[in-house]
């Protein structure tokens, strides 16, 4: 592991999927970097355990790469130093009905900047699944019911998508102040231990974004 980031460009590309996935593709355009370099690189970080690749729920022919959860847990991204505390954090999926709604729930739980959920297309209510996980480990969800991202955001808040369908619906709109995790659907299983392991995964990465947005804080000037 730590051969793999001895190099500067492997470094700088785990700096840059501290807080978010990212494709091939964006990953080679934010480092300068060649489809073959790229691939080499992607290629020892694989191999020392690092990131792993998976393929976007919403368009097959897309591929995200995420660090491996719980790997370099006491990394801060330099790219988070100095930047302003957003205001809000609001967390969408596609429906609104279980990744958005246990994100935003364990965020209020780690952090006391405010945060909130929306959907791209909501569906009607929040899934049964949701409420009993979220009962389960004594999660607050903040809202009884769902909503559509454009009724929710604000000027300020920091978009994450929780979802492959989400982050690509809302990448033809602003990439300014928005972060992506290809969380799968556990909908899609509909099964109990199909949204634990969800919300594993969301802890993890609410864990990680609330340090990083703590240092960010901390860092302004007075």
């Amino acid at each position: 592991m730590h051969a793999a980031l001895a190099e500067p460009v492997r470094l700088a590309m785990v700096d840059a999927l501290a807080l978010q996935d990212v494709s091939p593709k964006e990953l080679g355009a934010r480092l300068d970097l060649p489809s073959n370099l790229l691939a080499h690189h992607l290629g020892v970080l694989e191999r020392a355990g690092l990131v792993v690749r998976g393929r976007s729920e919403a368009d097959r022919r897309r591929s995200y790469v995420r660090l491996v959860p719980e790997t370099l847990d006491d990394l801060v991204p330099a790219a988070v130093r100095g930047l302003a505390r957003p205001s809000r954090v609001v967390f969408v999926c596609t429906h609104n009905s279980a990744r958005s709604q246990l994100a935003a729930a364990l965020w209020a739980r780690r952090s006391p900047v405010p945060a909130a959920s929306a959907g791209t297309r909501p569906s009607p209510h929040v899934h049964p699944r949701t409420v009993a996980t979220a009962r389960a480990h004594g999660l607050d969800l903040l809202t009884g019911g769902t909503a559509h991202v454009r009724d929710v955001l604000e000027p300020g808040d920091l978009v994450v998508a929780v979802c492959d369908n989400a982050h690509e619906q809302l990448a033809a709109g602003r990439s300014a102040g928005r972060l992506h995790w290809s969380v799968p659907d556990p909908v899609l299983a509909d099964t109990d231990a199909a949204f634990e392991e969800a919300l594993a995964l969301i802890r993890h990465r609410v864990g990680r974004l609330a340090a990083a947005v703590d240092t960010a804080a901390a860092g302004r000037p007075a």
